[in-house]
C-alpha cells in the first residue's frame, strides 16, 4: 500500500514537472498569439513594431550558442527556438499584410546594404537572410572562441541585455503613432513583465 502510495506521488510530480516544462517552453510565445490574430483580423501592423522581432530574434540567437558553451535547462533552450519560430511567424504575417497594403512600388532589400532601412525590408526572405547570415556569424564566433569562458559568458550577457531592451521598441512604436491602437494589452503585460524579469537578472 506504501509501495503504490509512493509510485503515485512520483507519477504526479513527474507529470508536475512536465507541465513545468511545458509552461517554460511555451509561456513566452503564448502572448503572441493574440497579436498575431488582431493583426490578421485588422489587416494592419502599425500597432506592433517588427523590431521587438529583431530584440527576440538576437537575444534568443545568442542564447542557443551561450548554452552550446555553457550547458543549461534544456526547456530553457526550447523556450529559446519556440520563440525564434514564433518571432519568424510574425515577421511573415506582417510582411504579407504589408505588401498586399503598400501603395509605392519601391521596395528594400537587405542586399541594398542601406543602413535607412534596416529592419523595414520589404519581403521576409530579408528577415531570414539577416537571421541565417547572423547564426552564421554567431556560430563561426562561438566555435572560434568556445574554450574562452570569459565569451562564453559574454555571449550569455549579451542575450539577457538584448532582452533586457525588449520593451523599448514597442514604446517608441507607440509613442511615434501616439497610440497603443492595434496593441494586443496582454501582449504588452507579456513585454513588460519579461523585461523586468530579465533587466532585473541583468543587473543582479
Amino acid at each position: 500500500m506504501e509501495q503504490g502510495s509512493e509510485e503515485n506521488m512520483e507519477s504526479s510530480w513527474t507529470l508536475l514537472s512536465w507541465l513545468a516544462s511545458a509552461v517554460m517552453v511555451f509561456g513566452g510565445a503564448v502572448p503572441y498569439v493574440p497579436q498575431y490574430q488582431e493583426i490578421q483580423r485588422t489587416n494592419n501592423t502599425e500597432g506592433f513594431s517588427t523590431r521587438v522581432c529583431l530584440v527576440l530574434l538576437v537575444a534568443n540567437i545568442l542564447r542557443i550558442f551561450f548554452w552550446i558553451g555553457k550547458q543549461f535547462e534544456l526547456p530553457l533552450l526550447l523556450q529559446s527556438v519556440v520563440m525564434i519560430l514564433t518571432m519568424l511567424a510574425m515577421l511573415h504575417l506582417c510582411c504579407s499584410i504589408q505588401s498586399s497594403n503598400r501603395v509605392s512600388t519601391k521596395q528594400h532589400h537587405i542586399t541594398d546594404l542601406d543602413l535607412r532601412y534596416f529592419w523595414s525590408w520589404s519581403s521576409f526572405e530579408d528577415y531570414l537572410m539577416f537571421c541565417f547570415a547572423f547564426t552564421l556569424l554567431c556560430a563561426f564566433v562561438t566555435f572560434l572562441f568556445l574554450d574562452w569562458v570569459l565569451f562564453v559568458e559574454a555571449l550569455g550577457s549579451l542575450a539577457v541585455m538584448f532582452e533586457a531592451m525588449l520593451g523599448l521598441p514597442q514604446l517608441l512604436q507607440n509613442y511615434n503613432n501616439r497610440s497603443t491602437r492595434g496593441m494586443r494589452f496582454c501582449t504588452l503585460g507579456a513585454l513588460l513583465t519579461h523585461v523586468s524579469k530579465r533587466s532585473s537578472t541583468y543587473f543582479i
